[in-house]
């Protein structure tokens, strides 16, 4: 039952001389929570989602239109598209050559949205573009300009466009959890005290199936607003009704990262993965059980703080999806889980940050 899972964990606070041995007995300062190994556990899950190798960050195309920088591209990629369609072209009027649109591509928004998605649907129905999701991104120079054109989801890394995405910590107050009450005046929780709900992806899903993950995350499509997602995305993945999103959301900042993938990446044809994820926190209800409704989840539960700490290891065998790492550790720096007096503090805080942030 969910009150048995809740009480079988124990609640895990900032200044407490009980630590849970299973992360190792490397902990020398009785007054934190987590041993000195997790500050290197966080770096490393952040440089997984964050990692450009040297020759290919010194080999990249950029590409652009009327001299707006909207993406990077590789070599081949650059070659894979010029010789799928004269749309796209080889610039090389400089030193250094850039990928654009040409004008058989259009002048408006429109024109190259469709000049673009006619282009990268025969590279789907090729095969080389996989996990179409019939969602439109923006593309921009920055998040707060005009697109210059849409483009589908799955397609936006082969053009190393800026993507950009919400994902929300779900909280509860472990001990309200405990008590079935929930106090809505006591605003000086500590973050410790607080569990946070996390979601079994569905064993079905083409990315990360059965991962821990998120209780709610999802991409920013053309035409919403990030409030507007974020309520739309919390109804549609957990069940969380607008009045208690909205009652209990708080936006919270964002994080950026930089990922070279793609299964060709090893010959130099990956994909430039540039991401912002705007971070929001949603303080849920004591007695709301999250829902999963579209099918992509296959269960909920709560995690404590220990349970997260735990996650963050390398060797842990049943890791939280990659890129919902970053966002976790951001929450445990800015509420004051993590002391700021902890060896590579600021080398997480730095990496948290490292991509593309406009």
């Amino acid at each position: 039952s969910r009150s048995a899972m809740l009480s079988a964990r124990t609640t895990t606070r900032l200044h407490s001389t009980t630590i849970n041995n299973s992360h190792g007995n490397d902990n020398d300062d009785p007054s934190l929570w987590y041993p000195p190994s997790l500050m290197d556990h966080m770096l490393y899950r952040i440089k997984e989602v964050n990692n450009v190798p040297y020759n290919i960050q010194h080999s990249l195309i950029n590409f652009t239109i009327n001299g707006r920088l909207l993406g990077k591209v590789t070599p081949k990629v650059a070659e894979r598209l010029t010789s799928t369609s004269p749309i796209f072209e080889l610039s090389t009027g400089s030193n250094q050559p850039t990928l654009t649109l040409s004008n058989a591509a259009g002048t408006t928004m429109e024109q190259r949205t469709r000049s673009v998605a006619s282009v990268m649907e025969q590279l789907r129905d090729a095969g080389y573009l996989t996990g179409w999701r019939d969602e439109l991104y923006p593309v921009a120079e920055r998040f707060d300009s005009p697109p210059v054109f849409l483009i589908e989801r799955a397609a936006a890394s082969l053009l190393g466009v800026l993507e950009y995405g919400v994902h929300i910590n779900g909280l509860v107050d472990a001990a309200a959890v405990e008590n079935d009450a929930d106090d809505e005046n006591d605003n000086e929780l500590s973050s410790t005290r607080r569990r946070m709900w996390m979601a079994r992806r569905s064993k079905t899903k083409s990315k990360y199936p059965g991962f821990m993950d998120h209780i709610v995350a999802g991409g920013q499509p053309a035409g919403l607003s990030l409030m507007d997602n974020v309520v739309k995305e919390c109804l549609e993945e957990a069940g969380i009704p607008p009045e208690i999103t909205e009652r209990g959301i708080q936006p919270a900042g964002a994080v950026s990262y930089e990922n070279y993938e793609g299964p060709l990446m090893h010959q130099g044809e990956g994909v430039m993965s540039r991401v912002v994820l705007f971070c929001f926190d949603v303080v849920l209800p004591s007695d709301f059980v999250p829902v999963a409704n579209d099918g992509e989840v296959e269960s909920f539960c709560t995690w404590s703080l220990e349970d997260v700490g735990r996650a963050m290891d390398p060797e842990y065998d049943d890791p939280i999806k990659p890129n919902c790492y970053p966002v976790i550790i951001d929450y445990l720096l800015r509420s004051g889980a993590i002391s700021p007096d902890s060896p590579k503090y600021l080398e997480i805080l730095r990496a948290l940050r490292s991509g593309t942030c406009c």
